[in-house]
């Protein structure tokens, strides 16, 4: 009876362990599907990767992504992808007004009374343009795409007879630095030389280098001394574009954190400097264009052919700048809700060390995949930059909301979902991360401060994540992590 019995069970018994032993042990070939056909695992892993960076995405393949890729446990609870940029900019560099955007210079060949002669910013000025000022500082904004020597430096005459009432001085400091550059004053004795309506004095002339951006201050113990202008009815001359001034329709200058209030009370002189060589490189950009278009092809050629490869590629719709990483992780966060089934997102760099186990450790002991959660090292009350490469200029605070490091955070599926289904409205801003914090200022997430999270490259035995690596030394920290322990180096290490 009881061997009738065991014969009757066996079957299911059998059935059982090939249920979990298909479970555990799947076949190695892909990621696991969601019933719907979608990607599913605990964590998606996305990967900002700029489309050249292909050095950098084979390190990560061989290093760290490998290792969850060949081990079974990991291999359906994460899953990473690269996350590039749909097309690439069409601009070469040096035809860019910026290294940082797909921008075009939009220079001009210098028309012959331009070339080596002075150009006054401020053309045809007409009286109803000006009003008298009520504040005693006002300050004005520029960006030099052409280097350029500054010549003199005026101020706005004031009532009928175009003449100084007080005394005040005229400064050009370099944008966000103390130390002027020229400086000048001006005196009802003394007012100068008058051009077209606006009082001039000659300056010991300064070249100003392409990407200089400075700030033109007027000064005066008395508001009643300076006049300004109506900026939105100024004509404009920027010497066929060697400069670019930072005006808006409605007549105020954009908000920053200025010297003083955001107008026009004068004008300056400049003569473009080196016009020979200006006028070389507007001839050389046809055929710089036509070399930009073969090497984006090819690009496009080896990227198509590594996505077939590996099958790790996601494509959003982005040209792939540094201006539009915002941009960039917004439609990725889309991509991943129509495609993955996820708990958690970990968002990273391609430059970036990640120590998968220690990550996904953490999550399981301290019990992170909860709503609403937000997993970084936090920077709090972290000034705008007003110049540079991380250039805020339309984010008015003087700091940012709290923001996680780009090296590494970890963010709950309900926050993704939210990211994503307002992705159109939401405001690119200068980064991705300092984007995050602004954007996520508005959910009030549960925040956990972890500093494991390296802000910058460097190495501790306990670090979750390290930024700013060549493709060399990701391999290096990861066959001393594989090695000893250690990706900070192993006992026997000679290098």
């Amino acid at each position: 009876m009881r061997s009738a019995v065991l014969l009757l069970l066996c079957p299911c018994i059998v059935a059982i362990l090939i249920h979990a032993w298909l479970i555990l042990y799947r076949p190695s070939g892909g990621s696991s599907r969601d019933p719907a056909g979608g990607l599913s695992a605990d964590v998606l892993v996305g990967i900002l990767s700029a489309r050249h960076h292909y050095d950098l995405r084979e390190a990560i393949r061989e290093t760290w992504m490998g290792y969850l890729r060949d081990q079974h446990y990991f291999r359906h609870r994460v899953e990473v992808k690269f996350i590039v940029g749909r097309h690439g900019c069409h601009i070469p560099e040096e035809d860019k007004e910026d290294p940082y955007s797909c921008t075009l210079l939009n220079l001009t060949e210098p028309a012959a009374h331009v070339a080596g002669q002075e150009v006054e910013i401020v053309s045809k000025l007409q009286a109803p343009v000006l009003s008298p000022s009520d504040v005693p500082v006002i300050s004005f904004d520029f960006k030099v795409l052409h280097p350029v020597v500054i010549t003199q430096l005026g101020v706005f005459p004031r009532g009928p007879n175009w003449g100084l009432p007080g005394n005040l001085s005229v400064t050009l400091f370099p944008l966000d630095q103390e130390e002027p550059v020229i400086s000048v004053q001006f005196s009802p004795d003394g007012p100068g030389t008058n051009m077209n309506g606006v009082w001039y004095k000659t300056v010991e002339k300064f070249i100003l280098p392409k990407g200089f951006e400075g700030t033109l201050l007027w000064e005066a113990l008395d508001p009643a001394d300076l006049t300004m202008a109506n900026v939105s009815q100024v004509c404009w001359d920027t010497g066929g574009g060697v400069l670019k001034i930072a005006t808006v329709a409605d007549g105020i200058l954009p908000h920053r954190d200025a010297r003083g209030f955001p107008g026009l009370a004068g004008g300056f002189t400049f003569s473009i400097y080196d016009t020979a060589g200006l006028s070389e490189m507007l001839r050389g950009r046809p055929g710089r264009m036509t070399t930009q278009e073969a090497q984006l092809a090819r690009e496009e050629e080896l990227l198509e052919q590594e996505s077939q490869r590996h099958g790790d590629l996601v494509f959003v719709n982005v040209v792939d700048t540094y201006r539009n990483v915002p941009s960039k992780v917004l439609q990725f966060y889309k991509w991943s809700l129509r495609n993955a089934d996820f708990r958690l997102l970990l968002k990273t760099d391609d430059d970036c060390y990640i120590d998968v186990d220690a990550v996904l450790r953490r999550i399981k002991d301290r019990h992170l995949g909860r709503r609403n959660f937000w997993w970084g090292n936090f920077r709090q009350n972290w000034p705008v930059d007003r110049v540079g490469k991380w250039q805020e200029l339309e984010y008015s605070s003087p700091v940012y909301p709290a923001f996680a490091c780009g090296s590494g955070y970890v963010v709950s599926r309900d926050l993704v979902e939210w990211l994503a289904f307002n992705a159109e409205k939401l405001k690119a801003y200068q980064g991705e991360d300092v984007s995050m914090g602004i954007w996520m200022a508005a959910l009030c997430p549960e925040k956990h401060q972890d500093s494991g999270w390296l802000c910058e490259q460097a190495c501790y035995l306990d670090m979750l994540s390290s930024p700013q690596h060549t493709a060399e030394e990701l391999r290096l920290l990861w066959r001393r992590k594989q090695a000893c322990g250690d990706p900070c180096g192993c006992p026997w290490d000679l290098d």
